[in-house]
């Protein structure tokens, strides 16, 4: 199998067989009772990713960071695009809505430092 060496498909395998979830977080489909009696209704599903966790490399004043970590003269990035997703206040935990208050917070710092930049 081309796929038995796959690192997601050995950890979906390992947590599949996590005694945990075979106690608590186990559904076995429900059963065709007849086939026939149709009509059968198909529902593609996707996986999708809801955030990202991730971004543009900041400073504590918003600055975006080259690879070398000095700023790029001009350029600021606030909210979650400034990476403070993955190391927020809530962190791996956060839910919808809760990246509100860190946009905020850091929205009005890279704002006050631009103005400071600029004056």
């Amino acid at each position: 199998n081309p796929f038995s060496k796959d690192a997601q498909v050995t950890a979906i395998r390992g947590a599949r067989a996590y005694l945990g979830d075979r106690l608590i977080r186990v559904a076995k489909p429900h059963r065709l009772l007849d086939p026939a009696a149709g009509p059968l209704i198909a529902v593609r599903l996707s996986i999708l990713t809801r955030k990202t966790l991730g971004g543009l490399k900041t400073d504590l004043t918003g600055r975006v960071l080259q690879a070398n970590d000095e700023p790029i003269p001009g350029l600021y990035a606030a909210g979650e695009v400034a990476g403070f997703g993955g190391g927020g206040v809530h962190s791996y935990r956060a839910l919808e809505g809760t990246f509100l208050g860190g946009c905020l917070f850091s929205g009005r710092i890279a704002g006050r430092a631009v103005a400071q930049a600029v004056i």
